[in-house]
């Protein structure tokens, strides 16, 4: 994969987000499902503190604190209290601060750049570790469409 292509898929899943989270307050960002799964406020969240990997994978410095980061990590809890987690406000400003960001480094870039290790255990590359990423945010970015739907918002965004 290029630097390119890199930067056109995350270009595109910061379009979906933008066009999904259009709209919403932060208290309907913490609405939860009636089964088991969690609220748009943390899947925003998972998306950007795995965006916190992608600017450190690009010698860039992490845009979150440790604190907002601890919300929305692998594993951690359900946020089911919106007073306690990070607003979406201060989300979308790290979504908007860390495009910016991502696209400026990939730009940067030669496509050999992007076979450099970057997990020598694994003898993983920088693009094997940068297309999971992508691959992550996709995957995520696609829930947001449900959650959209349980704030009320009863529209198709794309």
């Amino acid at each position: 994969m290029s630097t390119k292509r890199l930067a056109y898929y995350f270009g595109t899943t910061h379009w979906v987000i933008q066009k999904q989270l259009d709209g919403i307050t932060h208290d309907e960002s913490v609405l939860q499902l009636p089964f088991r799964g969690n609220c748009l406020n943390w899947v925003l969240g998972h998306i950007l503190e795995s965006r916190q990997e992608v600017l450190e994978l690009l010698g860039r410095a992490p845009i979150m604190t440790g604190a907002e980061r601890a919300w929305y990590g692998f594993g951690s809890e359900p946020v089911t209290n919106g007073e306690q987690c990070v607003r979406l406000e201060r989300l979308l400003e790290i979504l908007e601060e860390s495009q910016q960001q991502i696209l400026a480094s990939l730009e940067a870039m030669s496509d050999d750049d992007l076979q450099v290790i970057v997990d020598a255990e694994k003898q993983q590359t920088l693009e094997e570790r940068l297309s999971f990423l992508q691959f992550h945010e996709t995957y995520h970015t696609g829930q947001l469409e449900p959650l959209r739907q349980l704030a009320g918002k009863n529209d198709s965004v794309i």
